[in-house]
């Protein structure tokens, strides 16, 4: 079948976590036979920002990682959305789209001029902001993939939708898998051989959201214990900078997401510091670093997250630290103790392999489409 995907980038992963999914998705919709078009915003913040900061050279590096993968960007004024969703048998809108089109796309579904149309929400503003998807007009929406049961039920509390299912993000386990640390490997990789440590943090600022976190459950702790350090992602103001510099913490900009793996595969473990949000209004949510940490073999240590919605197991799947000190009981257990690295990472691989992959999404996907079909064409 034909699927069509408008999100805010397939092509950029500055400050755009949600591109590792979307990527892992289109490329198992793709294995399995299905047609896959895939539209962006030209201006889109995350492409727009890529672009500014590292100019076409990142796009290059995209399409050289996925070769089977490309979007079409698109001006909303100018956009033929007959001739995009005239065909479609599947249609899925993300939530950072324009409201002005996501009503318009509704108006080729009401009109049955497409497929089965779902809107897809992978945020927390349907929880800290409200106001914003109550602007959306759902009403000829089938439904709401939602990536956690709390933002599902919020959509179907305030009556968004009539229909929501929670459909969790997931490894790209084609990109993202444990990688050896042979120098062979090093040299092809595309990274600095210097690139190595103890401890590794993938992850943007974001907005005020973790500060107070890192610096209990990160920063602090790997200066405490004298520990070679690596941080990459984006959007770090000035006084950040500075902070990293004075803990002796090495901080490396923007990663491209598919070389998350080469780099895990360098260093001994890893952090997972989720956003306020996450903690307060949404647990068991879990965003896509755990997924790609696991996914990679790499033992991880998690601040504070002990709700995961049952998806994985705290004390087998990963370490948990509930403030700065046992953050560093836990990390300096892990790196004495070679045994429990190797059982951490197996387990949280095997848990990953078994429950949550792209294809295990796809398989949900297909089969809600399915079911919404077989209503279509029964009622």
């Amino acid at each position: 079948m034909r699927v069509v995907i408008f999100c805010h980038s397939l092509v950029s992963d500055w400050n755009h976590g949600n591109a590792h999914f979307l990527r892992g998705v289109a490329t198992e919709l793709q294995s399995r036979g299905h047609e896959v078009d895939v539209l962006e915003p030209e201006d889109g913040w995350s492409r727009s920002n890529l672009l500014a900061d590292h100019g076409t050279d990142a796009i290059d590096g995209f399409h050289r990682a996925y070769p089977t993968l490309r979007s079409d960007t698109y001006r909303k004024e100018s956009l033929d959305l007959a001739s995009v969703l005239d065909d479609a048998d599947l249609v899925v809108v993300h939530e950072w789209t324009d409201p002005d089109l996501v009503a318009a796309i509704g108006a080729r579904r009401a009109a049955g001029r497409t497929g089965i149309l779902l809107f897809h929400d992978s945020h927390h503003r349907s929880v800290t902001d409200p106001g914003a998807m109550a602007a959306f007009d759902l009403r000829h929406y089938d439904g709401v993939l939602a990536f956690g049961d709390p933002i599902r039920d919020m959509y179907l509390q305030h009556r968004w939708t009539d229909r929501a299912w929670t459909w969790h993000e997931a490894a790209d386990t084609r990109v993202f898998r444990p990688l050896r640390t042979v120098s062979s490997e090093r040299a092809t990789d595309g990274l600095p051989d210097d690139l190595r440590g103890d401890v590794v943090w993938i992850g943007n600022w974001g907005d005020e959201e973790r500060t107070a976190e890192l610096e209990e459950f990160l920063f602090a702790p790997v200066q405490r214990l004298g520990l070679r350090t690596t941080v990459f992602g984006v959007r770090y103001p000035e006084e950040a900078r500075s902070l990293l510099a004075s803990r002796g913490i090495d901080y490396r900009g923007w990663l491209p997401n598919y070389l998350v793996p080469a780099v895990f595969s360098r260093f001994t473990l890893t952090v997972h510091v989720p956003r306020r949000p996450y903690l307060e209004s949404l647990p068991g949510i879990p965003t896509i670093r755990p997924f790609e940490a696991l996914a990679c073999g790499i033992p991880l240590v998690s601040a504070r997250w002990n709700q995961t919605g049952g998806l994985f197991t705290p004390g087998e799947d990963f370490l948990v630290a509930r403030s700065g000190d046992e953050m560093v009981r836990q990390i300096e257990w892990l790196l004495r103790d070679a045994t429990l690295r190797q059982r951490l990472a197996a387990h949280g691989l095997a848990t990953i392999r078994a429950h949550h992959t792209c294809a295990h999404r796809v398989d949900q996907l297909l089969a809600i489409h399915a079911e919404l079909r077989t209503e279509a064409v029964l009622s």
